[in-house]
């Protein structure tokens, strides 16, 4: 079955190819895909992936790509803002942000969209210090993927009893309204961000 029709289906998918499973969540976790993470604590709940192993592979995930993204912003930042000028403002912003509160900035950066994929290049072209940088980023990627898989977790819990009553198309439903509703939230976070 090359894309499968229901929810079902899809979740046998990924309990045949777990290990390629969490590759993919890895290389998305340090994209800090969001939806992708949450889907992946459903899927751990449905029995298709370790929820354990899915909270490591999100974390490491999480906590590489700000590293790599903290490295080309500290060696690279100024060259590339000179090349891709659209991007001055909100890494200036950012840059701003972390200068007052980079606590605050790392440890909440991955939740709200706007800023997920800027901040670490944008940490990487501020005043702050690679060890302060590492030690917050370690915990902050373990806090969210905790939270993210988590949330996706308890989800598979909480409709679990409608999937099971219902067709397969309420399950897909109830998952595509609880992914709209934590994006709709990661965007209300972006704006309160936006306002610095």
């Amino acid at each position: 079955m090359l894309f499968p029709a229901d929810l079902t289906s899809f979740l046998d998918l990924i309990r045949q190819h777990g290990d390629a499973a969490y590759s993919f969540v890895f290389a998305y976790a340090s994209a800090h895909s969001l939806l992708l993470a949450l889907f992946s604590g459903y899927a751990a709940h449905a029995g298709a992936l370790s929820l354990g192993t899915l909270i490591t592979v999100c974390w490491f995930g999480s906590f590489t790509g700000d590293v790599v993204r903290f490295w080309i912003g500290r060696r690279y930042g100024a060259r590339l803002l000179d090349r891709f000028p659209r991007f001055e403002k909100p890494v200036q912003t950012v840059i701003r942000l972390t200068d007052r509160h980079y606590a605050w900035m790392i440890l909440l950066h991955r939740f709200p969209n706007g800023i997920r994929g800027l901040a670490g290049f944008a940490y990487g072209m501020s005043r702050l210090p690679w060890s302060t940088f590492l030690a917050l980023n370690f915990v902050a990627a373990g806090l969210w993927s905790g939270v993210v898989v988590s949330a996706g977790y308890a989800f598979g819990q909480f409709s679990e009893t409608a999937i099971n009553n219902a067709s397969s198309g309420l399950g897909i439903m109830m998952l595509v309204a609880f992914l709209g509703l934590s994006w709709l939230l990661s965007r209300k976070l972006e704006r309160i961000i936006e306002r610095y």
